[in-house]
Parts: structure tokens; C-alpha cells; sequence
């Protein structure tokens, strides 16, 4: 059974997210005109684009200027070759703009590429039940250092837009944005790199490639440009961000080389925010008793995500199993699936799973003993046990499909 913390912490978490469900739903009612939903300030981490003492540098982006969608990339010290220049790459002042403009007092990519190491990279989606959370905010911003330097790879992390501002198919189409966003930024790389150019513009000043387009002018993220490797990427969710996460992996598997050089290789879905009009075991035994979640309150979130008009359990964004799905299973890319013992939504998930597998697709599942939903994403729960060998469970199952070829075993 979880322990007396995680079930005092549960019962207090019950009976805010219910009142902020609440809100929300009075809130979409009264139809502000504004259209903007208040919430409680969640507590967020500051960006740190220099290496910090875990070994993570981090930096937030927007990439599209007519919403919120928000990025947050990390980037692990191993990045760099020689970890010897580690020390010295901590802070890198560029120098002063001609302008008078501020400087950067970042991590920046050498002009010659010669020190810049290729990573995978994992694009993360955040849970909170389609009404909270974000990129930024301290338990996720815990999460993906940690998963950056597990997997030694680029984690950027996707703040989408929320509802009941956003209903659906809001955040699924910021996750499509992002895939296509980070395809460009290949694209522009690796015209940069055919004409001579680098990502540091040459001078060691901090400017960046710009090509003209015809929007204005593009320009190729240094980090990305510099480290990562999108041939080789997962896309990672947790709660209602898995929901997302398979969502932009059906994307990537219609779309095939439309979006290279991208390959979605792997897909990890923790704890998925399923649903189904036909109840499973796990539901009958602990909807309504449930830590964290119960089945009521999550209805009360999906009512907030769905339009009225298509609210249904059986939902192509709520139940993957919906004969209404686009792309047929077997083209789905390997999938490891989270689970947790005490999770009511576990057997839907567990049921996604086994019909992989059923087309031959490799789709694991690890199911945690004595777990909750979000057991190793939660801000209280991050530093438990089943929290940490979830995430280096998660690392060697994805080095299987990340690593290069010849070092999959290098953990």
C-alpha cells in the first residue's frame, strides 16, 4: 500500500484539483469575454542557459507568435565532447552587441562544431489534466533534467495550451506544431552547414543563422543546430501529455518522410489519461476511491478539454482502441507503457499495450508496485524510490532505440 504520506498528500490534492475543476467549469459558463480562465500561480523554475551544477543548461522558447505554445529545451553537459571544457562553458559571455543590446550569459555552441556532440532528443509532454501544468513549472522542470541525463539526450519539453481557454484539439495540434517546428529547424542546420555557415554566425558573437522566408526570417535554435539528432527521436508523456504523446507519434507514422529528417523511433506513454464507455477491472475496483484521481473528477477535466457537442468516453483523444483511430496499429513505433498499481485508469493502458503487441509491435509494459498516478512525475513524489528506478527503467529501454548503433548496451 503507498504510504501514510502519499495518502494524506492524496486526500489534499483531491479536494483542490476538485475546486479548481470547479472554477474552471463556472469560469468557461460565465463565457468571459476575454476568454481567459484565472488559476493559482503554480511554482515555476527559472530557465538557466549555463551548466548548472546537475549538469543541465535550459532554455525557454516560443516558436509561434499567435499562442502561448512555449518550449523548454535541456541540454546535458555530455552534449559537449571534451568534458574537460565543461568548467569553462558554464558561463560564456559573447561579446557586447554593436546596439548597446544586453549579452548572453549562456551556453553557446563553438562556431567550428568540433566540441558539439549529436544527442537524440525526447519531446515531453506534461501532465495536469488538460487544465494545468506547464513546461516551466519546478516538478516538470525536476523531471526532465532527470531524464536528460539519464538518457543522455536533448529533452524539449512542450508547454501547450490549456483548457477550458483551448478545448480540443488545442493541445494535439501544438504537439504537431512542435514536430514540424523542430523538422524546419533541421532543415535550416543543415542548409547553414551546406553553405559553410555555423550556428554561432562565425564571429563567436552570439547571432544566429537567419535564411529569409516568406514570413520574415527563420532562425536555426544554436542548441538544436549544434546537438540534436532528430533521426533518433522519442516522444514521452505523462498523464494527459501521453495522450498527446501518442497522438503526435500517429501523426509522425501517417506522415512518414514528410517530416524528415525526423523519425519518431519510440514512444513512452506514462500512466495515459485513457478513458472507455465500457469500464475496466481497475475502474470498477478504485474509481471512486482512487488516489489523486477518481473517475468523477476526471470526467469534470474532460467535459473542460472536449467540446460539448463531442463529448464522449469514447473519444478518438480519450480511448486509443476507437475504431475511429487514423492509422492503423502495426505502424505505431515501439511503445513502453508506465503504469501504477494503484491507478484506476492502469488496465486501459495495459489493454493499448497488449494490442500492440498483438501486431508484432515491441510495447512493454512496467506495471509499479504500490504506485499512484503521476508516481514519478508529482512534485511530492519525485525523490521516491519507484520515482528514480522509474526513470532509469525508462532510460534503458529507450537506449535500445536511441543509442547508435553498437553502443545500445552502453549503460
Amino acid at each position: 500500500m503507498p504510504t501514510v504520506t502519499v495518502k494524506l498528500y492524496s486526500v489534499l490534492f483531491k479536494f483542490f484539483l476538485k475546486r479548481k475543476l470547479l472554477t474552471l467549469i463556472a469560469a468557461a459558463a460565465a463565457d468571459d469575454a476575454y476568454g481567459i480562465a484565472i488559476r493559482p500561480d503554480e511554482a515555476v523554475a527559472a530557465a538557466n542557459p549555463s551548466f548548472s551544477d546537475d549538469g543541465v543548461a535550459t532554455k525557454d522558447l516560443h516558436i509561434d507568435p499567435l499562442t502561448p505554445l512555449s518550449l523548454r529545451i535541456f541540454l546535458p553537459d555530455s552534449a559537449v565532447v571534451s568534458p574537460k571544457s565543461v568548467p569553462s562553458l558554464r558561463v560564456r559571455v559573447p561579446k557586447r552587441a554593436p546596439d548597446g543590446a544586453g549579452v548572453y550569459g549562456g551556453y553557446l555552441p563553438e562556431s567550428s562544431g568540433r566540441s558539439c556532440r549529436k544527442l537524440p532528443v525526447i519531446l515531453q509532454f506534461h501532465g495536469g489534466g488538460w487544465v494545468s501544468g506547464g513546461s516551466d513549472t519546478v516538478a516538470n522542470d525536476v523531471f526532465c533534467r532527470r531524464v536528460a541525463r539519464s538518457c543522455d539526450a536533448v529533452v524539449v519539453a512542450v508547454g501547450y495550451r490549456l483548457a477550458p481557454e483551448s478545448r480540443y484539439p488545442a493541445p494535439f495540434e501544438d504537439g504537431v506544431k512542435v514536430l514540424n517546428w523542430l523538422a524546419k529547424q533541421a532543415n535550416l542546420a543543415e542548409w547553414g552547414r551546406s553553405l559553410g555557415n555555423r550556428w554561432g554566425g562565425g564571429g563567436g558573437d552570439g547571432r544566429r543563422l537567419q535564411i529569409a522566408d516568406g514570413f520574415g526570417a527563420s532562425m536555426a535554435e544554436p542548441w538544436l543546430a549544434a546537438h540534436a539528432d532528430l533521426s533518433r527521436c522519442v516522444v514521452l508523456g505523462s498523464s494527459c501529455g501521453a495522450n498527446i504523446a501518442n497522438y503526435v507519434a500517429q501523426y509522425s507514422a501517417k506522415a512518414g518522410n514528410l517530416l524528415d529528417p525526423i523519425r519518431v523511433v519510440a514512444q513512452v506513454l506514462m500512466y495515459p489519461f485513457f478513458l472507455g464507455s465500457i469500464p475496466t477491472p481497475s475502474e470498477i475496483k478504485l474509481s471512486s476511491h482512487s488516489y489523486l484521481y477518481d473517475k468523477s473528477m476526471a470526467l469534470l477535466a474532460w467535459k473542460l478539454f472536449l467540446p460539448e457537442a463531442e463529448f464522449s468516453l469514447d473519444h478518438p483523444a480519450a480511448n486509443p482502441l476507437n475504431h475511429a483511430r487514423e492509422v492503423a496499429l502495426k505502424y505505431m513505433p515501439p511503445t513502453l507503457t508506465i503504469t501504477g498499481e494503484h491507478d484506476w485508469m492502469r488496465d486501459r493502458a495495459i489493454s493499448y499495450a497488449d494490442e500492440l503487441r498483438k501486431v508484432k509491435i515491441d510495447a512493454p509494459v512496467l506495471d509499479y508496485k504500490d504506485s499512484i498516478h503521476e508516481f514519478a512525475t508529482l512534485d511530492t513524489l519525485l525523490k521516491t524510490p519507484q520515482a528514480q528506478a522509474c526513470c532509469e527503467d525508462m532510460a534503458i529501454w529507450m537506449k535500445k532505440y536511441i543509442s547508435l548503433r553498437g553502443n545500445e548496451l552502453s549503460y
